[in-house]
């Protein structure tokens, strides 16, 4: 190489770090896209999030490939399947030397964060890599005074911040902007702790919805009928199977289930409707940063939760379920450069996508082993004539807290199939007991609610059985194994 030639591409270097886009990538824990106003919420209004929205796209089609923290945090930093990147249960940390789209940031010259929520795991072996800087909660953290384990050597250093945590990541985040290099392009990861369970509002907004009844869901009082025993085997029903911790007091004993649902319904999700209204405050702060410091047209923002949640629908809280308010995340992103304001798109999108997708924003080759699909053209209004219609899942933390069948399923456009196998397979993280494998099949243009399986409707049998194929082709070509009795 000349010396000529060597200018050039340092001088082509330079160019790129000064014209690549910044990623701001928001994710918080167990927020349910039915719970922000963006979304059409019946019971909340979120007007910070509402910005990213109306400033740029809604997806109303986004779902994860496993419902529950861990595996979904790994699903978006490697792009692949949980069977691939070994993280399936709350119990299989994420090994730190895996391929990740901060990494491939980073080695290009982004500058790169991440504080908060992090739950891959503590160890030295298990810390974040790829960051040039990091502060993250221990295991779930705590809500009020939490300890962080920062940046360092061995694993890092804990210890413990005075605060909230909601404004404390933020307040990290915003250092770090404020301190970065502003001549190369930077990728921040902002994830929040909140609005996971046990939901303790900060003072500031534990005043809100005091005198208000907040809409109860229309399936709170779900009998679980006319569909596997899944469902009603689940402990995780409103009331039922809170504790004091998750009601702020004690729970009477002389109340009915259905009184019991109703009461406490009231309880738990006025808590969580107060913690996302400290996210939403929050958002805002770091929104209005970009906009002081004339960032917002050369960032891409992306608001999203690791998974859906249970907002007392099926009478549930807490996730797992292949069920719609389980499986499907919200996903609002903004990039004045190339998304319309005010847009929205029904396409499928997965998890799994979002590291192609912020690699081929910061204009890097997406690795071969990554297994999601490059939603770009989705961003300027264009659906490719190969784009998905249908997507996998598969939960694999057989029986583990909430007592919910290990399963996986296909969902289309209209159809969803579910296949409770119900063993644990010598899963970590997953319980030793074993029953008879269970069909469901939902028709959720008949049958939005996910109220009655009609699996053994011969009047669908032949969408059983081209569900079933469809299933058992996806399976193979993401790698993943069917279960041996899953052979029909």
């Amino acid at each position: 190489m000349t010396m000529t030639d060597s200018a050039s591409d340092a001088a082509h270097n330079d160019s790129m770090q000064n014209t690549r886009p910044n990623i701001l990538f928001i994710m918080v824990d167990d927020h349910a896209s039915h719970a922000m106003s963006c979304y059409g919420s019946r019971i909340n209004q979120t007007p910070n999030l509402d910005r990213i929205a109306n400033e740029g796209m809604r997806f109303d089609n986004c779902f994860c490939t496993n419902a529950i923290c861990t595996p979904s945090r790994a699903a978006i930093l490697t792009g692949t399947y949980n069977h691939v990147n070994e993280v399936t249960t709350l119990d299989t940390p994420m090994d730190n030397s895996l391929q990740t789209f901060p990494k491939l940031l980073q080695a290009s010259g982004y500058q790169t964060a991440v504080f908060g929520k992090w739950h891959l795991g503590t160890g030295p072996e298990h810390c974040p890599t790829g960051f040039d800087d990091w502060a993250v909660l221990p295991g779930q953290g705590l809500y009020h005074n939490p300890d962080f384990i920062f940046k360092g050597p061995d694993g890092g250093t804990r210890r413990t911040v005075k605060g909230y945590v909601t404004d404390l990541i933020t307040d990290m985040s915003l250092d770090w902007l404020e301190q970065r290099d502003e001549d190369r392009p930077f990728c921040l990861l902002y994830h929040h702790k909140a609005p996971h369970r046990s939901w303790e509002p900060d003072e500031k907004h534990a005043h809100l919805y005091l005198n208000e009844h907040i809409p109860e869901p229309e399936t709170l009082f779900d009998d679980y009928s006319n569909r596997a025993s899944a469902a009603e085997a689940a402990t995780m029903r409103v009331g039922v199977h809170m504790g004091t911790a998750d009601l702020k007091c004690e729970i009477s004993s002389s109340l009915s289930e259905q009184e019991l649902r109703r009461w406490a319904y009231q309880r738990y999700i006025k808590d969580y409707l107060r913690v996302i209204a400290s996210i939403d405050d929050n958002v805002g702060r770091v929104l209005d940063y970009l906009d002081e410091q004339g960032l917002t047209k050369n960032t891409l923002v992306i608001y999203t939760s690791d998974q859906g949640f249970f907002l007392g629908d099926h009478g549930w809280y807490d996730k797992r379920f292949m069920y719609e308010e389980s499986l499907r995340m919200p996903f609002i992103l903004r990039y004045p450069k190339e998304v319309e304001a005010g847009s929205a798109n029904e396409d499928m999108l997965l998890n799994v996508d979002f590291a192609p997708l912020f690699l081929d924003i910061a204009g890097l080759p997406i690795p071969e082993n990554f297994q999601g699909d490059n939603p770009r053209p989705l961003l300027r209004g264009e659906t490719p004539s190969d784009w998905r219609t249908a997507m996998y899942y598969r939960y694999w933390m057989h029986k583990a807290d909430h007592n919910v069948y290990a399963h996986y399923g296909i969902r289309t456009k209209r159809y969803k199939l579910i296949y409770y196998y119900a063993d644990t397979l010598a899963q970590m993280g997953a319980i030793d007991e074993t029953y008879e494998p269970e069909w469901e099949l939902f028709d959720l243009e008949q049958d939005p609610f996910e109220l009655n399986s009609v699996y053994d409707d011969s009047a669908y049998a032949e969408i059983v059985s081209e569900l079933k194929a469809e299933l058992h082709c996806l399976q193979a070509e993401v790698g993943d194994t069917r279960y041996e009795k899953d052979m029909d």
